[in-house]
C-alpha cells in the first residue's frame, strides 16, 4: 500500500509498504478521509513539542472496515467508522482511575504512532467508533476535533445558562464554542483577528463575534455580557497574547480552560492568577463519552462542521495540501485528504 511520511521539516515522501495485518482483536480500516489539523501543521514545520520526525500523520480520519480479527464482535466488514486515536498503557495512575486520555504513556495515532496517512490502518476494536448513517466520511473525519471541543467545554463544569468567552476562531475554537452553546450556555462570544473566520463562526450560529484587532475585548465583554463579564473562558489558540487576554479579562474566581497547543512557553501574569483566584485548567483530548456527545450534537446540527471544510485534496497530492494551507492561511480552516 501507499504511505505518506513526514520525514523532516516541510518534507513529505510517499513509499510502498506492506499492507498491515489484522490482529485477533483488531479491525483493518480502508482509509477514506484524513483531516489536517493545527497539530499536524505545527509538526509539518517542526514546531510541535511532542511530535518528532519521521511520522505518518493522520489522527482525524474515517474509513470502511475491510477485515476483522477473530475476536472482534462489535464490527463487521463494510462498517463505516472513525477512531479514538489514543494508545494507552492501562496501568498508570490516570488509566487506573478512568483518565486514560491523559495516560502517563499516551501515544496518539498520527502523532507518536503511525497514523492514517496511508491506504489501510489496523486498529484495536475498543478504539473504533461506528458512524451513524447520517454522518458522511467528511463528517466522520471531523468527529475527532468535535470531541476535543466537547471535552474542553465540559472541563468548565456546569455551563447551562452561563456566559462563555472562547478565544480563537480556528477549527477547534469554532467547534468548542458550538459545543458550549449545545451544552446550554446562555450566550457565547468568540474572538479572532480574522474577519473571515469570524464570519464562519457566525454561520455556525455563535452569538457574538469580536475582532480583537478592531475592538477592545474588555469593552466587548461589557457590551455583550454586562458588568459581570464572562462566567468562563476557553483559550483555543496557544499563544502568549491570547492566554494573557484570558487572564487579564477574567472576572475574579473565573475558570480558564487551556486548549491551544503552545509552540513555545508563554510569559503570563501569575500575579493576576494568584490575586484574583483564577483557575487554569488544561484540556488535552477526550474520553469515549465525549465522542458520543459529539456524534449526537453533529447529528442534531447543534454542531455544524460543514462550514469549516475549506478544501479537499487527493491522497497523492498530500504535500500540495500543506502548500495550499500556507498560501491561504486566513481563509483555511479544515482541509481533508480524500482516498
Amino acid at each position: 500500500m501507499k504511505q505518506a511520511v513526514l520525514i523532516s521539516k516541510q518534507k513529505i515522501i510517499f513509499r510502498e509498504v506492506p499492507r498491515p495485518t489484522c490482529g485477533q482483536n483488531q479491525v483493518l480500516i480502508k482509509i477514506k478521509r484524513v483531516g489536517i489539523c493545527g497539530s499536524d501543521i505545527h509538526a509539518y514545520y517542526g514546531q510541535h513539542p511532542y511530535i518528532s520526525f519521521p511520522i505518518v500523520q493522520g489522527h482525524e480520519f474515517s474509513g470502511e472496515v475491510v477485515e476483522v480479527g477473530k475476536e472482534v464482535q462489535n464490527f463487521k466488514i463494510g462498517d463505516r467508522v472513525t477512531v479514538r486515536p489514543q494508545l494507552t498503557c492501562g496501568q498508570c495512575y490516570p488509566c487506573r482511575h478512568g483518565n486514560y486520555h491523559i495516560c502517563n504513556n499516551l501515544k496518539v495515532i498520527g502523532c507518536q504512532a503511525d497514523g492514517a496517512a496511508q491506504e489501510y490502518l489496523a486498529v484495536d476494536q475498543e478504539l473504533v467508533v461506528p458512524l451513524p448513517d447520517e454522518l458522511s466520511y467528511d463528517l466522520g473525519a471531523l468527529l475527532e476535533p468535535s470531541a476535543v471541543g466537547v471535552h474542553a467545554a465540559r472541563r468548565l463544569g456546569e455551563i447551562k445558562g452561563k456566559k462563555i468567552l472562547v478565544l480563537g476562531s480556528g477549527p477547534i475554537g469554532i467547534l468548542t464554542a458550538q459545543a458550549v452553546k449545545a451544552l446550554g450556555a446562555d450566550r457565547v462570544m468568540i474572538t479572532d483577528i480574522s474577519d473571515y473566520r469570524l464570519r464562519v463562526s457566525q454561520e455556525c450560529g455563535l452569538d457574538f463575534t469580536v475582532n480583537v484587532k478592531k475592538t477592545d475585548l474588555g469593552q466587548a465583554l461589557q457590551a455583550y455580557f454586562g458588568p459581570d463579564s464572562a462566567d468562563g473562558i476557553i483559550e483555543c489558540v496557544g499563544t502568549e497574547d491570547t492566554v494573557e487576554q484570558a487572564i487579564e479579562h477574567a472576572r475574579k474566581g473565573t475558570d480558564i480552560v487551556i486548549v491551544g497547543v503552545f509552540g513555545s512557553n508563554p510569559r503570563v501574569n501569575l500575579g493576576f492568577v494568584q490575586d484574583r483566584e483564577l483557575r487554569l485548567i488544561g484540556s488535552l483530548m477526550y474520553k469515549e463519552e465525549d465522542y458520543e456527545v459529539a456524534i449526537e450534537f453533529i447529528r442534531s446540527q447543534k454542531i455544524k462542521v460543514k462550514p469549516l471544510i475549506s478544501a479537499h485534496f487527493k491522497f497523492e497530492d498530500y504535500p500540495q495540501a500543506y502548500k495550499y494551507i500556507e498560501q491561504n492561511k486566513e481563509r483555511t480552516l479544515k482541509v481533508l485528504i480524500d482516498f
